[in-house]
């Protein structure tokens, strides 16, 4: 939790607010994100990520569409783009939620 609260320190944010395009990378580099099914994501300024689930990694890329959208692609032809809000908890950023933009499937992320 330190890295993501370094990377974060002094940012205000509501919870269930959107995450302004200026700020993606930002959040979702924070810091690793565990799922409610224990998988968890780790996102890389330089755009690489690596999911993890049951020992097993996948690596993709993650990416701001010309719509300020973040958008992941795993190889060889998966795309997908996701609204993210802020989870806030007790004033603190806990995580991040992502709702698909073609399929409106909600997930939640929060910060290790």
């Amino acid at each position: 939790m330190d890295a993501m609260s370094d990377l974060l320190r002094g940012f205000r944010a509501e919870d269930g607010a959107a995450v302004a395009a200026a700020d993606i990378p930002k959040a979702v580099t924070a810091g690793r994100l565990v799922y409610a099914d224990g998988a968890t994501q780790v996102f890389a300024t330089d755009g690489r990520t690596t999911y993890s689930e049951r020992g097993s990694d996948s690596v993709g890329e993650w990416y701001i569409d010309d719509s300020g959208r973040f958008c992941s692609f795993w190889p060889p032809s998966y795309r997908a783009c996701y609204a993210l809000r802020w989870m806030v908890e007790d004033e603190r950023i806990v995580g991040l939620r992502f709702t698909g933009v073609r399929d409106g499937v909600t997930f939640d992320g929060r910060y290790e």
